[in-house]
């Protein structure tokens, strides 16, 4: 079995269709999403019916609970709620039923899948450093747990003298171990590398590779551009940040 794990999509219909061609080609037989489907992008509905025609196993990500919202919940930067707001015009009701609907934590296999923290999913913490992912490994309940929320693909793992940090584009999944691994962004990276990020969890040879992928990035910002969304949430994804 080998798992294409995706998560921050962001309403990037370009992005999504070139990480699901490019982990087709590489024999992915499952696919996963870590949440956030919508924001920041022009195509939110799109690329929910793509996820939902796939019938993944998904969670909710932030994006995707406000976008179900009638109103701000105050969470979000100007950019980011004029995007929202734009998303929840621009939804249809089946829609925001479908992302209100999502749970916030499932396990998938014999992996847990989350967006953000597994200590409080619905608070959307952050983790960016081994202190953060403490935390989350305290209710970790299975060797493997992908999150997003960051856009930063990075590995946190607990062993024996603690919890590490690393980056890297191979992750050999050893026994007595916990792996905390956020798969980057599809559709918004924010590592400075502007190309969609994903990752394959190979269960059989238990390896986890981190990939990055090009897409039609020029549509993607003309998109934008036609959508009168913020201009500069199309300057970003030139330069992944």
């Amino acid at each position: 079995m080998r798992f294409a794990i995706f998560s921050d999509i962001h309403a990037n219909l370009e992005a999504l269709e070139a990480v699901l061609a490019d982990a087709r080609d590489r024999r992915c037989t499952h696919f996963v999403c870590l949440g956030d489907v919508v924001g920041y992008n022009a195509n939110p509905r799109e690329c929910i019916e793509r996820v939902r025609a796939l019938d993944w196993p998904v969670v909710k990500g932030n994006h995707d609970e406000e976008a179900t919202l009638s109103a701000s919940s105050e969470r979000f930067n100007e950019l980011a709620e004029r995007a929202i707001q734009w998303t929840r015009d621009n939804l249809t009701d089946q829609d925001k039923e479908w992302l209100r609907s999502l749970p916030l934590q499932k396990q998938v296999h014999d992996f847990t899948i989350v967006h953000a923290t597994l200590d409080t999913p619905g608070q959307w913490g952050y983790v960016f450093k081994t202190l953060d992912a403490v935390a989350s490994f305290t209710y970790q309940r299975t060797g493997v747990c992908f999150f997003g929320h960051t856009h930063v693909p990075m590995v946190f793992i607990r062993g024996q003298s603690g919890v590490r940090q690393e980056r890297k584009e191979q992750i050999r999944i050893e026994p007595g171990r916990k792996y905390f691994i956020n798969a980057g962004s599809v559709g918004q990276p924010r590592d400075g590398n502007w190309r969609a990020a994903y990752c394959i969890y190979d269960i059989k040879s238990n390896l986890v590779e981190l990939l990055r992928v090009k897409y039609d990035l020029a549509t993607a910002q003309k998109k934008i551009a036609k959508a009168a969304l913020p201009q500069p949430l199309a300057e970003r994804l030139a330069i992944g940040r």
